[in-house]
């Protein structure tokens, strides 16, 4: 599997292009912005989309889902609990960034496929195992690829650093669950944040939980 890690919108999201390096398919996970700037990297890298994938409903990870769902006709899959944060898409992001990031028509990605523990998502010759991790969300989740070993973690794991769990939905115990549910991968994992740098299993694996 070959990733391509792009830093989009003022949130400085990570956005991910994980494809195979054999069919040239891909998937996009974590639109979170920018998405003209993801669809031209998308045609720098010849590669074909095959679905849009997000870690969590917040507004940072989907605002440009609708843009590339609509200029690639792929289908956007997320967990149903976090189906409320799209509704409040708009108005949440209006929230944190302080303006209207969205057109007035958009009130969140048409949802076209709900993800659940367990579901594996084959693009290619690769494949990413879901891996249900609710705490910052009640629908965040990983993917993760044993063969490739890495994990996308959305803002559930960071470099040196958890999620967040003081929003009034999220929940410090289950996120203290889902941490000890990633930690059992192995330790040589590479772990692809919803923000910042990349990290392993083993280097944050001795975090106090």
């Amino acid at each position: 599997m070959e990733i391509v890690r792009l830093a989009v919108g003022q949130l400085q999201t990570d956005c991910y292009l994980a494809f195979c390096p054999k069919t040239r398919e891909a998937v996009i996970i974590d639109p979170g912005d920018d998405g003209d700037f993801i669809g031209r990297r998308i045609g720098d890298l010849a590669i074909r989309p095959k679905l849009i994938l997000v870690t969590h409903g917040h507004f940072d990870h989907v605002l440009a889902a609708t843009e590339l769902k609509l200029a690639f006709g792929i289908p956007f899959a997320i967990h149903p609990k976090d189906l409320f944060l799209l509704k409040r898409l708009r108005q949440t992001a209006e929230h944190f960034l302080g303006y209207d990031a969205c057109p007035e028509e958009i009130k969140g990605p048409e949802v076209d496929r709900f993800l659940k523990e367990g579901d594996v998502v084959g693009f290619g010759r690769e494949r990413l195992r879901v891996i249900e991790t609710p705490g910052h969300t009640p629908g965040s989740v990983c993917f993760y690829s044993s063969g490739d070993e890495v994990l996308f973690s959305g803002d559930i794991l960071f470099y040196r650093g958890i999620g967040r769990t003081d929003f009034s939905y999220a929940s410090p115990e289950d996120l203290s669950e889902s941490l000890r549910k990633l930690f059992v991968l192995p330790g040589e994992t590479i772990v692809y944040p919803g923000h910042g740098q990349e990290t392993t299993i083993g280097a944050e694996g001795g975090l106090d939980l």
